[in-house]
């Protein structure tokens, strides 16, 4: 991750960032220090399977720790309820896929939180670089690995 970059992250978002940042450092590192300790306390520490998965599992938190509080020195809100009558940063868009009738919805957000089965997806995603700077009525086509999709875009909002 480039550090230098804004993270676009919803409200949700940021508060679901900070809640997971504070209950690794709140919850689960003093619960790892605690299994080091009991770890430290069987002796030879070379041959020391509890020990050895406790050193990587925090090796893993700290890492995470870290990952989260760079991205949240970063943060850049994405707003809520955009209007604009082409896709943006934070638009809700309408699509219908060519030879389809039945139409999905997705909200363009950066990649920390992108979740396409919920219809969250990153500006970054094929998708999303697709549907940013169209209107109602555009046409786009994303690169799949079955082949090339068109989508008809429906609506934003």
């Amino acid at each position: 991750m480039n550090t230098n970059q804004p993270v676009y992250l919803t409200t949700e978002g940021l508060e679901g960032l900070r809640q997971e940042l504070d209950h690794l450092i709140n919850v689960r590192r003093p619960a790892l220090a605690e299994r080091l300790h009991k770890a430290i306390q069987q002796g030879d520490l070379s041959e020391n399977a509890d020990y050895q998965a406790a050193k990587e599992e925090q090796g893993f938190l700290e890492g995470r720790i870290q990952q989260l509080e760079s991205m949240l020195r970063h943060v850049s809100i994405i707003a809520e309820n955009v209007t604009s009558d082409e896709v943006i940063l934070g638009s809700t868009v309408t699509v219908v896929e060519k030879g389809q009738e039945e139409t999905e919805t997705f909200r363009i957000i950066g990649p920390a939180e992108a979740n396409p089965m919920d219809g969250k997806v990153s500006y970054e995603s094929p998708l999303g670089q697709a549907l940013l700077g169209h209107r109602v009525g555009d046409t786009v086509f994303v690169a799949a690995p079955a082949g090339e999709i068109a989508f008809t875009i429906v609506a934003i909002a």
